[in-house]
């Protein structure tokens, strides 16, 4: 929870009171922090005395965070997109029918009733 709102301060500084001025320091900075954190990630595991045991466990479970979230992302984008996006010949029916219906308007438009004349 504090790392929410941390980020979410972050943002909000970012956003609002940061210059512009200084987005490329604040980028170069934010570069030379992630080596930094990457590099110490490295030295941490590589500390461990049974790193290489542990590497293939470690693997599979990193497999599996990205493998669930990735398949059930597809499955849900695909059950969406199928309920609630309109497909081609469905927008080239509603082209045909908004287009004939712009034609009748128009041809309304051009006629005289009887109360107008």
């Amino acid at each position: 929870m504090d790392i929410l709102v941390i980020m979410c301060l972050g943002i909000l500084i970012g956003n609002r009171f940061f210059p512009e001025k200084y987005k490329t320091i604040n980028e170069k900075l934010q570069l030379a922090c992630t080596l930094i954190l990457i590099f110490s990630m490295g030295r941490m595991l590589g500390s461990r005395e049974n790193f290489f045991e542990e590497l293939l466990s470690l693997g599979f479970t990193s497999f599996l965070f990205f493998a669930i979230p990735s398949i059930f992302s597809v499955i849900l984008v695909f059950i969406f997109s199928e309920r609630y996006m309109v497909r081609k010949k469905d927008r080239k029916l509603f082209k045909k029918q908004s287009e004939s219906l712009d034609t009748i308007e128009a041809g309304e438009a051009g006629t005289v009733t009887t109360e107008e004349a």
